[in-house]
């Protein structure tokens, strides 16, 4: 009987390497500059998963395209600043990467991030060649929850949907991916399991992971 599970669907932020307490520090930091106050709780509904132009809008009010892009650009590189000397994978994912390919599991990259920070991380952490395709901001119209970026990258690999995985730990992301008809695995690096309990199978990160293990969720 051929397998089931053919290809892994990875966002990036949380999921590839834990990245949001630098971004909710590199978001506060950008918007006190502003005089802007954001909580915890508005990163966690607004911001992750989505991408700056969907958060900024909400944060600074309607905006012409360059100062957004402006804004947008401002706020990334100080995250690269902040987070350059602590940057990490979550833990198990190389080998969990490697087990994949081992195994002929085809391997994309759907991420709300701009291109910038997706070349600073995946080459950073030496995992880019792991992917078939990988996609970032500029690739997409609608950003998660709407399914656009993990229908894309099921195309890009060559696979259905209803055969493909896909990796989230934020709400909108998990969202996306169950409208886009994936099979979905919740990292619980942004989330509780609780907020979660929607997902397939939840898990704290990759190191007890096998991708024998993700058959029995097809």
């Amino acid at each position: 009987m051929s397998k089931k599970f053919c290809a892994a669907i990875f966002d990036m932020d949380g999921v590839i390497a834990d990245t949001n307490p630098f971004h909710q520090k590199s978001i506060k930091q950008f918007c006190q500059k502003y005089g802007k106050d954001v909580s915890d709780n508005f990163l966690k509904e607004k911001v992750y998963g989505r991408t700056n132009e969907d958060w900024i809008p909400e944060v600074f009010g309607k905006l012409e395209h360059d100062q957004l892009k402006a804004y947008a650009d401002e706020k990334e590189e100080l995250f690269r600043e902040i987070y350059r000397a602590d940057l990490a994978p979550v833990k198990g994912i190389k080998a969990f990467l490697a087990h994949l390919k081992q195994d002929d599991i085809k391997m994309a990259v759907g991420t709300s991030a701009p291109v910038e920070n997706a070349d600073f991380i995946l080459q950073g952490l030496d995992i880019e060649s792991y992917f078939e395709t990988i996609l970032h901001s500029a690739h997409v119209t609608k950003s998660k929850p709407d399914p656009q970026i993990y229908l894309k990258a099921c195309h890009a690999v060559g696979y259905d949907p209803k055969n493909c995985i896909v990796f989230e730990d934020s709400l909108s992301g998990v969202e996306a991916g169950k409208a886009a008809g994936c099979k979905v695995v919740g990292i619980t690096t942004t989330h509780t399991e609780k907020e979660l309990e929607h997902c397939d199978l939840i898990i704290r990160d990759f190191s007890m992971l096998t991708p024998s293990a993700l058959e029995n969720i097809m």
